[in-house]
């Protein structure tokens, strides 16, 4: 073998091996694809996906920092609906959204429970027993408005990603049925 050739040869085995590894990282991109795929379909309907999301936005409301998840899947078990996306939901509030998120849950708890008779809350004096009793006043309006930011959070967002899905569905029907009538008048 003349060496031009053994040059040649060295060449097309590193290109071949380039070329073995761009199909083996094209082949791992098409399984994660479908596994990603299959994944998301395991509760295939819009009404379950909707469902499992409103689920998770609900427990993403409440200030159980480590428990929003559990609960969110607790929830769309319960209901059942997609447990992807209940998962998924769950991080409407994450870092960034924390502080608004529980601030606005805790002011409208207070104006919540103002309507129904109760005192603001004010400030403690630094004494054991009225940080206990502020700690539960505090609680009571933060859970009160995040059961009612989460209840109308989680509607809003389940109506509209259930709106939402079925206009996906209806415009891929039609044009499945245009492709199928163009395909027959040929």
């Amino acid at each position: 073998m003349s060496p031009s050739q053994s040059l040649l040869s060295s060449k097309r085995r590193q290109q071949g091996n380039r070329n073995a590894g761009s199909h083996r990282c094209r082949r791992h991109r098409r399984r994660l694809r479908i596994w990603l795929l299959r994944l998301w379909s395991l509760e295939g309907s819009a009404a379950q996906r909707s469902r499992g999301l409103a689920a998770g936005v609900f427990a993403g409301c409440f200030p159980f920092f480590g428990f929003q998840t559990a609960l969110g899947l607790a929830l769309a078990t319960l209901v059942r609906g997609n447990r992807l996306l209940a998962a998924l939901g769950t991080w409407i509030s994450n870092p960034f959204t924390y502080v608004p998120i529980y601030w606005f849950n805790f002011e409208l708890g207070n104006r919540l429970l103002g309507l129904l008779g109760l005192p603001g809350v004010a400030a403690p004096v630094a004494q054991p027993a009225a940080l206990r009793a502020w700690g539960g006043a505090v609680a009571l309006r933060l859970l009160s408005g995040s059961l009612l930011t989460g209840l109308v959070a989680s509607l809003a967002v389940g109506w509209a990603y259930h709106a939402w899905t079925r206009q996906r569905q209806a415009g891929r029907q039609l044009a499945s049925r245009a492709s199928r009538g163009s395909q027959s008048s040929r």
